[in-house]
């Protein structure tokens, strides 16, 4: 890679992730094909809002999530822990209906209408889930929960090829909206807003869009490339993402799991310009299928002990180092539940568009910080610029219709 070619695409995505920004707040529409989203049948119309653990992590499974999404960062306005529990009951209330669905009240000619009517006068459940996760800013002095913050939770490590801008960094909370159309997002967003007014301030929003399989297997991002081929699933995607009691973490966070989300921006005029060889070589992958280098087939598991000099898989491809596929590496694995995003234009002429990389795991350090480590000046650093995001912990599941968010949390 030629040093003054990374210099030069790292200058072009510098300061543009945000020149669409205004006060730190983006209302951003993603393109989603509707009636693939809707004539779907073998996706859910509902998920189950009650449960141990909240939806919207492992169901539905992360090949086959809804297609539409939006990642909304708040800062808390109370001052008091009593204001903050009664922000998280009306959050648990408005998310158990919005995720059932039904008839909102008629509260008059006299009153505003109960609902916008975005969805018109019923509410379908529509494949939505509300997943509710809490920032390291929660646990400051304002509401007494120093002593009970999760051991890990703090900023979002700056690493290096990282530009990290303030505006789309951080907040008290993330609520991760999604759902099989891009209108039951927004018609959520705007039903807890409106019930949470004065309680909570929108910091940050991207609104994001998943494709489907073309023609099969994975959805790609918009480097062309099928993302989270290799996502573990069943007990070992459960044994790698929950918190248990044995983590020396506080107990009310069992049953948790630490939320990284990365805005990635995705230079790709540059990135289009790179013959196919490169990008393959690059991610480790054939762009086709989605086969490793060394297979045929999306799902075919690389051999690199036969490739120990990395001549078909090379070493610092992206998959090689992100998953070595070693004994000591296994338990370093994350479940990704990433998106696609498009922001329209920046004010040089350039596409703002790229990636929301989400990551769930049981251990910030030994699981995403390890593997980051390892992708610090990889090849593929030249094409993509972190801009935003954070580290947060979601919160256990809401059990029954007697509990609400974050209830052990402030007992």
């Amino acid at each position: 890679m030629d040093v003054n070619r990374r210099s030069f695409l790292r200058g072009a995505a510098a300061g543009a992730a945000g020149t669409v920004l205004t006060g730190g707040i983006l209302a951003a529409g993603a393109v989603v094909d509707a009636s693939t989203a809707s004539a779907d049948s073998t996706l859910p119309s509902s998920y189950p809002f009650h449960g141990p653990h909240q939806a919207g992590i492992l169901t539905p499974g992360p090949s086959d999530k809804q297609s539409t999404t939006a990642y909304v960062a708040f800062d808390v306005t109370g001052t008091d822990r009593a204001a903050l529990a009664a922000l998280f009951r009306t959050l648990t209330e408005r998310a158990r209906f919005l995720t059932s669905g039904g008839t909102p009240p008629d509260l008059g000619v006299g009153q505003p209408p109960s609902d916008s009517d975005v969805l018109g006068p019923v509410v379908p459940a529509d494949g939505l889930t509300v997943t509710l996760s809490v920032g390291s800013t929660l646990f400051d002095k304002r509401f007494g929960l120093a002593s009970r913050a999760p051991k890990l939770l703090g900023p979002m490590r700056v690493f290096p090829n990282d530009a990290l801008e303030d505006a789309w960094l951080g907040g008290d909370l993330l609520l991760q909206f999604c759902a099989h159309n891009p209108d039951t997002v927004h018609h959520a967003i705007r039903d807890i807003a409106k019930h949470t007014r004065g309680q909570m301030q929108l910091r940050w929003k991207i609104d994001g869009y998943a494709s489907p399989p073309r023609p099969s297997g994975t959805g790609r991002n918009l480097l062309g490339f099928k993302d989270g081929t290799a996502n573990p699933t069943g007990r070992t995607a459960e044994s790698l993402i929950w918190v248990d009691a044995a983590q020396g973490e506080p107990s009310w966070a069992v049953g948790g799991s630490y939320a990284v989300v990365r805005l990635i921006r995705m230079l790709v005029e540059f990135w289009d310009r790179v013959s196919i060889n490169e990008q393959e070589r690059m991610f480790g992958r054939r762009r086709d299928s989605g086969a490793p280098l060394d297979g045929n087939a999306e799902f075919d598991v690389p051999d690199y002990k036969a490739d120990p000099q990395g001549t078909v898989i090379p070493l610092d491809s992206h998959m090689r180092l992100a998953n070595p596929r070693t004994t000591q590496t296994a338990d370093q694995r994350m479940i990704r539940r990433s998106y696609n995003y498009d922001l329209g234009v920046d004010l040089n002429g350039n596409m703002q568009s790229g990636h929301v990389f989400t990551c769930y795991q049981q251990d910030l350090k030994r699981q995403f910080e390890t593997v980051q480590e390892r992708l610090v000046d990889e090849p593929l650093t030249d094409y993509v610029q972190p801009f935003g995001g954070g580290y947060f912990f979601t919160l256990p599941g809401v059990r029954n219709a007697s509990d609400w968010y974050g209830s052990a949390l402030l007992a």
